[in-house]
């Protein structure tokens, strides 16, 4: 009886023994990846902005409207815009071509040419920078007011 009580609290010291070593072991590793994440992140510049849509409201076909998105550079790194492109060729961007400092705001123009585009109109900019997602998205939108047909063009469709 005395050597299966002593065997018994053996294997349950050693498996107490084994447990903490491998507790200890998972959480150095979980220490190791969460400090890789950190700085893997802590690479990338951040591009926060203050608002990402924008709604001109209703606007009259053939007007040209424009807007500024502002942004902040809240990452640790220089943020480079490369591209922002329209969804289609009514909206234009105009974007800073210098790096934007870690802390320091910026500016992106949007320009949206209404004409031909009647009714509810919804865009995307797709901006390409070196942020982790690699792209950020700014969305405008309009209600444009059709022109008014005249009575030359009337009898030109029929």
């Amino acid at each position: 009886m005395k050597k299966t009580i002593l065997i018994l609290a053996g294997v349950t010291l050693f498996t107490m023994v084994s447990c903490k070593n491998d507790i200890s072991q998972k959480t150095t590793e979980h220490q190791e990846t969460v400090s890789s994440l950190q700085a893997k992140v802590a690479s990338y510049p951040i591009m926060s902005f203050a608002k990402s849509n924008h709604d001109f409201g209703t606007i009259k076909e053939g007007e040209i409207v424009k807007h500024i998105f502002t942004f902040t550079n809240t990452g640790k790194v220089p943020l480079v815009i490369i591209n922002a492109k329209g969804s289609c060729g009514c909206t234009v961007s105009e974007w800073p071509k210098e790096p934007i400092a870690p802390g320091a705001k910026g500016e992106l123009l949007v320009s949206f040419n209404s004409n031909g585009k009647p009714n509810l109109q919804s865009k995307q900019v797709t901006i390409t920078a070196n942020t982790e997602k690699g792209k950020e998205i700014l969305t405008i939108k309009a209600m444009v007011t059709p022109k008014a047909t005249t009575s030359n063009q009337k009898s030109a469709h029929k």
